[in-house]
């Protein structure tokens, strides 16, 4: 039976963003020194200089099973998205969900680390040839923020804001959409916490919206912002 040329596509991109088409490498260990002391760092930041000067590197072997990575278990060096095979073929139906069945609105997700997910939902649509809807990119492209343990005691002992491997640049973002082709004005970018960004959003009406902001402050405002906004018909995915 003939595949559907659109599938195939959709199949290519998906391991591509989620770095299934090639062995994931080693992480250099200096790359975790930022969580262990200031002694610590410069020993490690000392030693690795040395070894780079003669062309050595020692890295870190990635952890997790190949099932592990298909479901988003693992956070990868190299990859646009970190949420796996499994989510991004759920992204993929969410989408072409909203398109056989011509509900109306827009795409966003809150909080992209790379772009991978948007990436996929802005090609799915290019697939299609829906020239028409936009897909925002909702972050503060700086990592999260410090919990309000008082506010929210849900978020007491989250350390997400420690992280610098999940504080992802703008620039790096849109290099990623660019890297596919898939950069252009119906991309809106919305730069900054989602209590400052989101309630103030040019966006009339929703039919994907995806919350990935890790905690349960940055959930709740993008809900709290966005929920109202979405169509009947529509998809939350969270």
């Amino acid at each position: 039976m003939e595949k559907d040329p659109r599938q195939l596509y959709f199949d290519l991109i998906k391991k591509s963003l989620s770095f299934t088409l090639w062995e994931e490498p080693g992480m250099p260990v200096e790359m975790f020194a930022y969580r262990k002391g200031m002694i610590y760092r410069n020993l490690m930041l000392w030693f690795t200089r040395i070894l780079r000067y003669f062309r050595y590197q020692i890295v870190k072997l990635p952890a997790g099973s190949s099932e592990d990575k298909a479901a988003g278990k693992v956070w990868p060096r190299f990859a646009e998205s970190m949420i796996g095979l499994k989510r991004l073929d759920n992204v993929q139906y969410c989408v072409e969900s909203v398109l056989q069945n011509n509900i109306k609105g827009d795409l966003i997700e809150t909080g992209v680390w790379r772009g991978g997910a948007v990436i996929l939902m802005k090609a799915v649509l290019e697939a299609y040839g829906d020239p028409d809807r936009r897909v925002f990119v909702a972050d503060s492209f700086a990592g999260l923020p410090r919990p309000d343990e008082d506010k929210y005691p849900q978020d007491i002992g989250d350390i997400h804001y420690t992280e610098d491997f999940l504080a992802v640049s703008e620039d790096t973002v849109k290099a990623n959409f660019r890297k596919y082709g898939l950069l252009d004005d119906n991309v809106v970018f919305l730069k900054g916490w989602f209590k400052d960004t989101l309630p103030s959003a040019p966006i009339e009406q929703l039919a994907v919206l995806r919350i990935d902001g890790d905690m349960y402050e940055s959930t709740l405002d993008a809900i709290s912002s966005l929920y109202p906004r979405l169509a009947e018909g529509r998809v939350l995915y969270h």
